[in-house]
């Protein structure tokens, strides 16, 4: 019987975008894009989703450069892929506020093992996007950050959302990371189509992490109170 392991890196490989975006929007699909991503997240998943034990999804927006743009597991940055998830790296060492405080929040919650026998995260887009900033440098960029490049991706957003639901994720609750436009999406989204009973809210760990640092350990709280609500045992 295959695992979650293998539905997951199965999802990751075939993870492509073929339709047409915006002048200036470019795609970013680590799986594809370097020789590491496909390797490093292959090996995180073997470790730690190697089983079928029921989870709950947790959407994020979409990848970012340093984190899951290196590493190909959501707001998992190359530093914490090796202090903490004890998995070898060879590519670029970058840094992501996010995952810094994504694994304080796991840390927290009981552990590495302990979280992600609960929980799977990705993104309500699971591939990123980058665009040249004002200086002329690759900067990220957001499915919602323009009408026009919503309405490219949004059938690949839907035909992805199915696939992950698929690889038998738990769909009464859903956990949303960002209460802004992210939330606001994937709220209509569900109306929808109904993917999931419920969405469940909770700040984005950049915003977290670059407007309320000095508040960390309450939006933690906040975090553990509302994964507990969902734990199975």
């Amino acid at each position: 019987m295959d695992t979650f392991a293998d539905r997951i890196i199965t999802f990751n490989q075939q993870l492509e975008y073929t339709g047409k975006l915006p002048p200036g929007v470019s795609i970013m699909n680590p799986f594809r894009d370097n020789d590491f991503a496909l390797d490093v997240s292959t090996r995180f998943y073997g470790k730690y989703y190697s089983d079928n034990h029921p989870r709950h999804l947790v959407l994020g927006i979409n990848p970012g450069r340093f984190g899951s743009g290196m590493t190909g597991v959501s707001f998992t940055d190359p530093k914490r892929m090796i202090s903490k998830c004890q998995i070898p790296y060879i590519g670029p060492i970058t840094h992501e506020p996010s995952s810094e405080y994504v694994y304080d929040m796991i840390e927290a919650f009981g552990g590495i093992e302990r979280f992600y026998q609960q929980f799977y995260i990705h993104s309500v887009c699971p591939l990123g996007f980058t665009i040249t900033g004002p200086k002329g440098k690759e900067i990220n960029y957001n499915y919602y950050d323009t009408p026009e490049l919503t309405k490219a991706v949004y059938p690949f957003i839907v035909e992805n959302i199915k696939k992950q639901i698929a690889i038998g994720f738990e769909t009464d609750v859903c956990f949303c990371f960002g209460t802004g436009k992210n939330e606001a999406f994937l709220r209509k989204l569900n109306d929808e189509h109904r993917f999931f009973k419920q969405v469940v809210a909770l700040e984005h760990p950049r915003f977290i992490m670059q407007y309320k640092s000095k508040t960390k350990q309450d939006y933690i709280a906040k975090y553990l109170k509302a994964f507990n609500a969902v734990v199975i045992p």
